[in-house]
């Protein structure tokens, strides 16, 4: 009779948390196909934003400009780790933190800023220091201008050769990759400018091309990592979705397990009741 008790105690549990992850699948779903909107929207602008940087750097000596070229070689990179802040997004965060290591393995080469309570506290069971970390202001994007303002301060102040943004890319719902990106220096080249030029309108351009392509750089820098924050969370949102999913449907196989066993331990008691009757009776007899 225990043991029935303890059945129904479990296939209760394994209902409860089947409603709790389905509920959680939903609101994932809900906030994936919101920040997957914002990151598709931001694709045109992103396309627009390049092609005016390319094609005024055609009609600039746009190697000159310190975004675009290393300072004196100091051998070290800053490195933006963009994670989550919470858990339950299935193998999001470690693969992306096994890309990380991969990529890098010296630890006087780098520093870290993260982007992520669970990227600061991975940077930190490393036995490296975070250099900064923006994870409390939410939503993310709102801390875009102050991180590309610390980013091209420190990167112009001579402190590192490059930085890097190490993100997940959103491909699909079901699927997310970790990639590695350089941001500062900007990488120009003069095809890509050229390219940009064949077929469009001739523009003019006040004050001068220097100073809005000056001026246009920074937005540029803002932008890519804007893009790289709105990607990383469709990343999180549609990763904790497929596994909220995989989790309803393991407790609903766990419920449905338990209650054969329930109805099999019911059966068996039964049986022994029945067979005590019988024996009685006929010793009765």
């Amino acid at each position: 009779m225990a043991n029935i008790r303890l059945i129904k105690r479990r296939i209760k549990s394994a209902k409860n948390i089947a409603q709790i992850t389905k509920a959680m699948e939903m609101v994932a779903a809900a906030k994936m196909k919101k920040a997957q909107a914002a990151a598709l929207s931001g694709k045109l602008y992103a396309q627009k934003i390049y092609e005016m940087v390319t094609r005024l750097a055609s009609r600039t000596d746009f190697h000159n400009h310190p975004l675009l070229n290393t300072p004196a070689p100091r051998g070290k990179r800053l490195v933006v780790l963009l994670s989550t802040n919470k858990g339950l997004c299935g193998g999001l965060n470690t693969s992306l933190f096994r890309f990380f290591m991969k990529q890098y393995t010296d630890n006087a080469k780098y520093d870290v800023i993260t982007l992520g309570k669970k990227g600061a506290d991975f940077v930190t069971r490393l036995g490296h220091g975070v250099q900064a970390d923006f994870s409390d202001t939410t939503p993310w994007e709102r801390v875009v201008p102050a991180l590309v303002s610390h980013l091209t301060d420190r990167f112009l102040a001579g402190e590192y050769d490059a930085v890097d943004l190490v993100s997940n890319e959103f491909l699909s719902a079901t699927k997310q990759l970790p990639k590695v990106k350089t941001v500062l220096p900007l990488t120009i080249t003069g095809d890509a400018a050229a390219e940009s030029t064949e077929g469009q309108y001739e523009f003019l351009i006040e004050p001068n091309v220097e100073e809005v392509f000056n001026a246009l750089l920074p937005h540029y820098v803002e932008n890519q990592i804007r893009d790289a924050v709105l990607q990383a969370e469709a990343a999180e949102h549609s990763a904790r979705m497929i596994a909220m999913h995989n989790a309803t449907d393991n407790a609903n196989s766990l419920q449905d397990d338990l209650t054969l066993q329930y109805n099999k331990a019911r059966q068996e008691k039964i049986t022994y009741e029945i067979t005590d009757m019988v024996t009685a009776r006929l010793a009765v007899e």
